[in-house]
């Protein structure tokens, strides 16, 4: 098999409609250079044709892109002995998204999809010699608003109604954390094979058996074109490069083999086990040359997700088991990390899913409005351990279910499935994001719903399901999120969105616990970038909290569809602290609000897994983890790579072990752990007045139970306001810190903390509090990987904080009460 890169000597312009469609094809006016992959805005961005649409108000300045037509074009050569191959095709892995393509003039094909890989057989319409490509995007708006008059206008959340008609990302179109970018253009590689053989698919659904002492491997093979005279060679390879198991036969279009690995090395989420991954490699052989090859990695586990009634409560448990262990699933859902696709880096996908790892989370849902993410993203969270929820792209909207809808649906779905069914990593395929709950919305689901009006209903309950039971049967498939039961708010069985906070009547953050569901799939509250992502993206005359441009970099909308994120973040602001004096001021307390948020949420649902039987609250993924432009959001890691205070918080609530404090008429406390074993450890408690003086202080021998929660006795101190710090220790080490201090912040004067700050080297930090202090922040300029940071220190307490990546940058350190940010620099000894 020969391949050609066709990525190369592209041009684009925008279509001419004073012209016919030839003749702007073949006019010299108004070609530039194009990049493949690629799209229009990316090139006319590099070639200064247009302003940074994500800088200042320059968004309204690009809508212009995606209301007209493109064109492409380039010319490539073709050999003799290329088409002297019994197959040449031409492969587009991705068009964004509503193309016709002609090669010579002659029409091969028409694309409604942006998510569906092409193969053209061309070998009757190429020539020796030189070849020309020529493809025409349509505007989705206008080809949107088009079919949204033929078949009727559907309720939609975020972005323009006629995108459910259009297979595109469904965030190109607005969110209410993103902005409107139209992209078009070839998205994913072009490229020309010849072969008369090719392997066109491999699949090893691996099941793991309950004793966990074998691991079964059934391997099959597709081959593409004149199989039979050719030999397959099939091996797989433990983790450390040894064939544990090998067959060679002879090829036919379909195969099959199966092995079986004794006492297999298991993979394990994040933070449970390590992540061993065996490599299947298999070879299509023409006597003893190589003529195609694929290899694909694979996780030897068992996992499971268990619906069973629930100790003393209504409806069922949904918690995942993995290798027989059920697991608290925390983490995170997963926008697009860029509108413009293409600029997103294997790099970067790496640095992002990293972060999520090193913030203790175990899984990442890959959200409905955004796209099949590439390949980098599946084999790094095989790698580092992060189970992935999978949604299928559909996002908060009533879609159309006509029968060229459903085929176009049924060949991205089934793509998108044989694409990533071999990674260890999905867990769960997903319906959809949000649509049984727009449909309840508008009495089309739901208690007394006319679900003769949910037209889509026919593609997340059959065409969906269908797909996935017969191409990856191992794998649950799940209608929708939320989803389970009659009321997607009911929150006893499936998963649940919890927007009573932030949305809906926006309750205090204090209430998650009377949100709950049995597996929390979205939750958050917003808060403001780092204030460097604020001045990349932010006119000099606009750097202040109420300015046009902070304003239109917040895209939350209430239930009219207006602008509102200002107005809620200035409430939760109010309620609990004190009012912001400027910028800094307002990106910290903001952050500071979301990082509070985020301790409560995961502390009560987590304090829910409590023992087996009684898994009432398995999993919190927090809305969200990331940015795609610099934006007042929910994300807990800026555009600019920087972690919020939120990440920090997540990552200390997700640890092996984590300690519990609530004060009610006195002081509760509990120990959540993941551990697979029970731990003998010390708990230390200390209780401070508001003048930092400490009052009392406990230490008890625990045993801590193993993967559940352990109660432990109250402490009552005192009725007047107090402080309370916690550490638990294991072998004399401290494992694990939490604090409670009064609230709401606002009332409450506490003490100086009389900071000591100074750097030890280039990279870590020394702290040190002479009374007690909340909400300690170390900022930089630029993305740092602290190991920790936003904390708490009982007076008398020092820290030392590390980041392999700080390199003597200054440190801007703020808390709770401070009056400015200190900024502290290392001395020309430590530099």
């Amino acid at each position: 098999m020969t391949e050609l890169s066709l990525n190369f000597g592209w041009q684009l312009k925008s279509r001419n409609p004073s012209l016919s469609l030839q003749e702007d094809l073949q006019s010299a006016d108004g070609w530039t250079s194009a990049t493949v992959p690629g799209t229009v805005q990316w090139d006319l961005l590099k070639q200064g044709l247009i302003e940074n649409p994500f800088y200042g108000l320059n968004e309204k300045n690009v809508q212009w892109i995606g209301e007209q037509d493109w064109l492409y074009r380039t010319e490539f050569s073709v050999t003799e002995a290329d088409l002297a191959a019994p197959h040449v095709h031409l492969n587009f892995e991705g068009l964004d998204t509503l193309c016709t393509v002609w090669l010579n003039q002659q029409q091969i094909l028409v694309s409604d999809n942006m998510f569906v890989h092409h193969r053209v057989d061309v070998k009757s319409q190429l020539q020796v010699g030189q070849n020309t490509l020529q493809v025409l995007f349509e505007s989705p708006v206008r080809v949107g608003k088009a079919l949204e008059a033929k078949h009727g206008k559907r309720a939609v959340w975020n972005g323009d109604a006629s995108r459910v008609y259009i297979r595109k990302a469904q965030y190109h179109y607005g969110w209410d954390w993103g902005p409107t970018l139209l992209t078009a253009g070839l998205w994913k590689p072009v490229t020309l094979q010849s072969f008369d053989a090719r392997i066109a698919d491999v699949y090893a659904p691996v099941e793991v058996t309950p004793s966990l002492e074998q691991a079964l491997v059934p391997v099959q093979v597709e081959i593409e074109g004149q199989a039979e005279k050719h030999t397959l060679k099939i091996q797989l390879l433990d983790p450390q490069g040894r064939v544990v198991a090998a067959q060679d036969i002879c090829a036919g279009h379909q195969n099959q083999v199966f092995f079986e690995v004794q006492n297999p090395e298991l993979w394990y989420p994040n933070g449970l086990g390590s992540q061993p991954l065996y490599t299947l490699d298999v070879q299509l052989l023409d006597g003893p040359n190589c003529i195609d090859q694929k290899s694909i990695r694979l996780g030897m586990r068992r996992l499971r997700v268990i619906q069973e009634p629930i100790l003393g409560e209504p409806g069922s448990s949904f918690y995942f088991e993995v290798n027989n262990q059920p697991i608290f699933a925390g983490g995170a859902n997963w926008i697009p990390d860029d509108l413009i696709l293409n600029r997103i880096s294997d790099e970067q996908y790496r640095k992002r899913l990293t972060q999520a790892r090193d913030g203790n989370m175990n899984m990442i849902r890959v959200w409905g409005g955004g796209i099949y993410e590439a390949d980098v993203f599946y084999d790094l969270c095989d790698e580092l351990g992060l189970l992935v929820w999978q949604d299928f792209l559909f996002a908060c909207g009533m879609y159309p279910a006509y029968e060229e809808f459903k085929a176009s649906v049924e060949q991205e779905a089934t793509a998108a499935v044989k694409r990533l069914r071999n990674h260890t990593s999905i867990a769960l395929w997903c319906g959809n994001n949000e649509d049984y709950q727009i449909a309840q919305s508008v009495g089309a689901a739901g208690p007394g719903g006319d679900e003769s009006k949910f037209d889509a209903k026919v593609i997340y309950e059959v065409l969906l399901k269908e797909v996935c039971q017969k191409l990856d049967p191992k794998t649950l498939y799940w209608p929708g999120s939320p989803y389970g039961g009659d009321d997607v708010y009911s929150g006893v069985s499936g998963d649940r969105h919890t927007w009573e906070i932030w949305h809906v009547h926006m309750a205090p953050y204090q209430e998650y616990t009377n949100y709950e569901g049995r597996f929390v799939s979205e939750f958050g509250l917003q808060s403001a970038p780092s204030l460097a992502a604020i001045r990349a993206s932010t006119p000099a005359e606009d750097l202040y909290a109420e300015s046009r441009t902070m304003v239109h970099h917040n895209k939350a909308t209430g239930p009219n569809g207006k602008p509102d994120g200002a107005r809620r973040l200035a409430v939760y602001q109010a309620e609990n602290m004190r009012g912001h004096k400027n910028l800094e001021e307002y990106v910290y307390n903001t952050q500071f609000i979301q990082g509070e948020a985020m301790r409560y949420a995961y502390r009560d649902f987590r304090k829910r897994f409590e023992k087996p039987g009684k898994r009432a609250v398995s999993g919190a993924l927090v809305w969200q983890l990331n940015d795609c432009w610099p934006v007042t959001s929910w994300a807990i890691i800026d555009s600019h790579e920087i972690a919020k205070p939120a990440f920090y918080t997540i990552k200390r609530e997700m640890a092996t072990f984590a300690v519990g404090l609530q004060k009610t008429d006195a002081l509760n406390v509990w120990i959540s752990s993941s551990s697979v074993t029970s731990q003998e450890a010390e708990l230390r408690l200390y209780a401070y007045d508001l003048s930092g003086q400490l009052i009392a202080e406990r230490s008890t021998d625990v045993l801590v139970l193993p993967n559940r929660r352990t109660d432990l006795a109250s402490w009552q101190v005192s009725s007047a306001p107090t402080i309370y710090f916690a550490e638990l220790l294991v072998d004399g080490q401290v494992v694990a810190r939490s604090s409670e201090f009064p609230e709401p912040y606002k009332f409450y004067h506490f003490a100086d903390p009389e900071l000591d700050i100074e750097y030890l080297s280039e990279n870590s930090i020394k702290i040190t509090a002479h009374k007690p202090v909340k909400g300690i922040w170390l900022d930089t300029d630029q993305s740092v990987s602290w190991n920790d940071n936003f904390i708490d220190l009982r007076a008398g307490e020092s820290r030392i904080l590390e980041a392999t990546d700080l390199k003597g940058q200054t440190v801007r350190v703020r808390y709770l009460g401070a009056e400015a940010a200190l900024e502290v620099q290392p001395s020309p000894v430590v530099a």
